[in-house]
């Protein structure tokens, strides 16, 4: 290896000639100190090239020859009209053609070094003579052995969540939430289903009560990290309408650097995620719907929107 510069990472594999054994580390790994990982490897000759364990040392053909290692096989070789022509088994290259050796391809460093797109969506693992792909937790290796699928813990039942709370399906995960009705001065609330709480009915003439939303919604959304923005992410409609106006916007200040609302029809808005959001993060968005008579309040529709952002792409 002298004069030969190795990436952190790469593989340095070691053996023997005919009637030396190999002592030390078979295989080597650079490391992030830049040292080598294992023990030093030597060859040390052995008696008329015999092995510890009785067998030969010596070269055989192909189709006998052990495994020297997981990384490094014997070549298939022919001679013809005085030369010699050697093949390797497929995941392999000509490592000595002089000594007839083949060693392993790193299809995962090849694929990083040449190629425009990747092995694998995630990880790439290299193993002897070939590679596999690996997922992280939340994931499950698709049928084409390089990508990954979110796993629906809901969906499946994979999930610790309790009767009260909804199991909310995340990319790579889920959430449990609980969902509690609102506090309004003069006002209360029954929810009328696990995601929805309505207001009671007002005492009248109390214009406190009145001016709480008559109607609280949830909605729960998980997205991959980075998406393209601005996009669409939710639409709000009025099922009837009352007055002569409904007015579409954002509540407070939660949630207005990443969100910002539209009007799309005569009674329907649209939230909107206006630029990427680097995941893990978790957001929070309050759209309110007001129909009005006459510049006169009839009623505020609150819908509270929560964004889980996944910590991968995909």
């Amino acid at each position: 290896m002298l004069g030969r510069v190795f990436r952190v990472g790469h593989e340095v594999h070691f053996l023997c000639n005919a009637g030396f054994e190999l002592t030390g580390a078979e295989t080597r790994v650079c490391q992030d100190s830049l040292t080598w990982s294992g023990e030093h490897a030597a060859c040390k000759a052995t008696d008329a090239g015999i092995n510890n364990d009785g067998t030969s040392s010596m070269p055989t053909s192909p189709s006998s020859s052990p495994l020297i290692s997981t990384y490094v096989r014997p070549s298939r070789c022919i001679e013809f009209q005085g030369s010699k022509h050697c093949t390797c088994e497929q995941g392999y290259s000509i490592y000595s053609q002089d000594r007839g050796l083949c060693t392993d391809i790193d299809e995962c460093a090849l694929s990083r070094l040449t190629q425009p797109g990747r092995l694998c969506l995630h990880t790439c693992v290299n193993t002897a003579g070939s590679f596999r792909c690996e997922c992280p937790r939340g994931y499950a290796l698709s049928r084409d052995s390089r990508n990954c699928q979110d796993i629906d813990e809901c969906e499946g039942g994979f999930h610790n969540c309790t009767g009260e709370q909804v199991c909310v399906n995340t990319f790579g995960g889920h959430r449990c939430v609980e969902v509690e009705c609102p506090r309004f001065r003069n006002a209360s609330y029954v929810k009328t289903s696990p995601q929805r709480c309505e207001r009671n009915p007002c005492l009248e003439g109390d214009k406190a009560c009145l001016q709480a939303p008559v109607s609280v919604n949830f909605h729960f959304m998980s997205v991959v990290s980075n998406m393209t923005a601005p996009r669409v992410l939710f639409g709000v409609s009025a099922a009837r309408v009352l007055g002569d106006t409904l007015r579409f916007g954002l509540l407070g200040n939660r949630g207005t650097a990443h969100f910002a609302v539209q009007r799309s029809g005569k009674q329907t808005g649209q939230l909107l995620l206006v630029d990427p959001v680097q995941g893990p993060a978790t957001l929070e968005a309050e759209v309110e719907m007001s129909e009005l008579q006459k510049r006169t309040l009839l009623g505020r529709y609150v819908t509270k929107v929560t964004l889980f952002v996944s910590p991968y792409t995909f």
